[in-house]
């Protein structure tokens, strides 16, 4: 299953929302299980979906820990700042995050697609982009104005700002990382 090779790259891309001091370079840098002529078997390809899956859980912890240095150096909140701050946004990330594990899985199904697709199948993964692309701009509108509420208009676009940037980062990321819909 030649396709599921760029899934570790794209993975990490998508958990690197809020590292943007990682170089693009890092994802390609890790080690790839290559395809032998061999036929695998459902046990290898569970194998690697588990190695998937525990190198995504490892960079989660890293990224968490990352993300908050960053917003606490650009935030630049005094202590009563903070302590509005922080709670807020940890139920933002906590959403962001079940945002990016349903992307993730887009790109699993499309990866598990790209070789045989079909216009349906297409149409019903872009359908699912444009729709989490969607529910991230309503949740980024739902915690500005959280943070607005409790910490002012100036603090909360500096927010936004912080986290449109990170975001962009890793869509262009994730954008480079996948192949082209071919067919």
């Amino acid at each position: 299953m030649k396709s599921i090779l760029w899934i570790p790259a794209v993975a990490v891309a998508v958990l690197l929302v809020h590292a943007p001091g990682t170089s693009a370079q890092q994802p390609e840098s890790q080690p790839v299980q290559t395809e032998t002529p061999v036929a695998k078997s459902a046990d290898t390809t569970e194998a690697q979906q588990t190695n998937i899956n525990a190198y995504v859980e490892l960079l989660r912890s890293d990224v968490k820990t990352k993300k908050v240095a960053i917003l606490t150096e650009l935030m630049n909140f005094n202590d009563e700042q903070a302590a509005k701050f922080w709670p807020i946004y940890r139920e933002y990330d906590l959403e962001l995050q079940a945002l990016n594990d349903k992307k993730l899985n887009g790109i699993r199904d499309y990866a598990n697609n790209y070789d045989k697709m079909t216009d349906e199948k297409a149409n019903e993964l872009a359908k699912l982009a444009l729709a989490l692309e969607d529910q991230r701009n309503e949740l980024k509108k739902k915690y500005y104005e959280k943070v607005r509420e409790q910490l002012g208009g100036i603090l909360a676009a500096r927010f936004l700002q912080v986290e449109n940037q990170m975001l962009m980062i890793v869509d262009l990321q994730i954008a480079s990382s996948l192949p082209i819909v071919e067919k």
